[in-house]
């Protein structure tokens, strides 16, 4: 008798146990189809993020720690990094801000352009002048740390932040080149930065002729007001023809670049062709003035040449036969905008791919120069410039 009771006994608590565990598993299921119906958006179920939200907001140990702001911001950037692209990136308010002063051209760090190439972080550009060239960084440095704190597993966004920082205060990059045996450290000071747009010097030659040599450092929001003025300089003063310097040109605003283009292209020629998401492609043409068309022009690129300079460089290459003399250029051929957002953050995504007018995609490419002449690092400590003697040279045999 007492054994059978004692079975009964268990099996009915063995029986409450698994009722106990069956309405747990059922109320989570009930809860889950409660997530995806409430947080499914056009057939995507977002469930899990409500679900990971409530689970902290009700569970975490420590609440005072949870800046549901920085949760929301988390949350969005995760997204965006998801999509493996480089240039589609999230910023919350403060990036956001640092972002306006990169387009306007002032701002506090070291003064260098840096982006991603084979998942590596590198220097595209240092900016004249700045303390970043001053310390020696070139076009196509790797950064592999910044104080230490290694940047594999960095975004570009992340690492523009970690070398930002007040005037006066000190920055050590860990830098390799492709020259030196392994790597080494670089402490800059930072100071104010204001990034020059153009910068005009002529070049004379033995009979009397002149030559414009034109840098263009960023296509910035002011740059083509800049260009204008340079530009009735240029033909003011009778020059023979144009160097047109792109070398260490991180590109900037399409729109400035293609206004630019319309004074060397025959006005309503194709400048570039854009690839929006659907397929769909769009021609832009040059408006002109055309002013420089029959001026004989040689183009400068180097690794340090993106983006917008690249847009430049590609339709000159195209649609004029201009000779381009340097080194390969970086290689983006894509088209970001940026969306503002009410809180002040903003998104930057890719909108479009690019191609030259002859239709070259040259994204991860790169433009090859015509002629490649190369810098040594011998040359950037003696401050020798064989891709300008070059480009010299060869404007010397058209002019005549």
């Amino acid at each position: 008798m007492n054994t059978k009771y004692n079975i009964r006994t268990v099996g009915c608590i063995i029986l409450i146990g698994v009722a106990f565990l069956a309405g747990f598993y059922l109320q989570g299921k009930l809860l889950d189809s409660y997530y995806k119906a409430a947080y499914s958006i056009d057939h995507i179920d977002f469930s899990m993020l409500k679900k990971a939200w409530d689970l902290l907001s009700t569970n975490y140990v420590d609440q005072s720690k949870i800046d549901k702001e920085k949760l929301t911001y988390g949350a969005v950037d995760g997204m965006i990094k998801a999509v493996g692209d480089p240039y589609t990136e999230f910023f919350d308010p403060e990036e956001a801000r640092k972002l306006e002063e990169d387009i306007n051209g002032t701002f506090e760090g070291v003064g260098i352009q840096i982006g991603v190439k084979e998942d590596v972080i590198k220097i595209i550009s240092p900016i004249k002048g700045t303390p970043g060239e001053k310390a020696g960084l070139r076009p196509g440095d790797n950064i592999l740390a910044v104080d230490k704190k290694p940047t594999a597993d960095l975004s570009v966004d992340q690492v523009v932040s970690m070398i930002r920082g007040p005037k006066g205060s000190k920055v050590i990059l860990t830098i390799s080149r492709e020259e030196d045996k392994g790597a080494k450290d670089i402490e800059i000071t930072r100071a104010v930065i204001k990034v020059p747009t153009i910068e005009l010097k002529t070049v004379e030659m033995e009979n009397g002729k002149k030559i414009a040599h034109l840098s263009i450092f960023q296509f910035s929001d002011t740059v083509y007001q800049d260009f204008i003025k340079t530009a009735f300089e240029i033909t003011d003063s009778d020059f023979d023809g144009i160097i047109l310097d792109l070398r260490s040109n991180p590109g900037g605003l399409v729109n400035h670049a293609n206004s630019i283009l319309g004074w060397f292209i025959e006005k309503d020629h194709v400048i570039l062709n854009e690839q929006e998401k659907d397929g769909n492609k769009i021609e832009f043409k040059s408006n002109g003035p055309s002013t420089f068309v029959s001026t004989p022009l040689i183009v400068l690129i180097n690794e340090g040449s993106a983006s917008a300079s690249e847009i430049v460089a590609g339709a000159l290459k195209d649609d004029r036969g201009a000779i381009l003399i340097g080194e390969k250029s970086f290689g983006k051929g894509t088209v970001q905008k940026i969306v503002d957002m009410d809180d002040g953050s903003a998104i930057k995504i890719t909108v479009a791919k690019w191609f030259t007018p002859n239709g070259t995609a040259i994204h991860e490419k790169g433009i090859d120069p015509n002629i490649e002449v190369k810098m040594t690092g011998d040359d950037y400590i003696n401050n020798n410039d064989p891709q300008l003697d070059k480009a010299i040279e060869e404007i010397k045999k058209i002019i005549k």
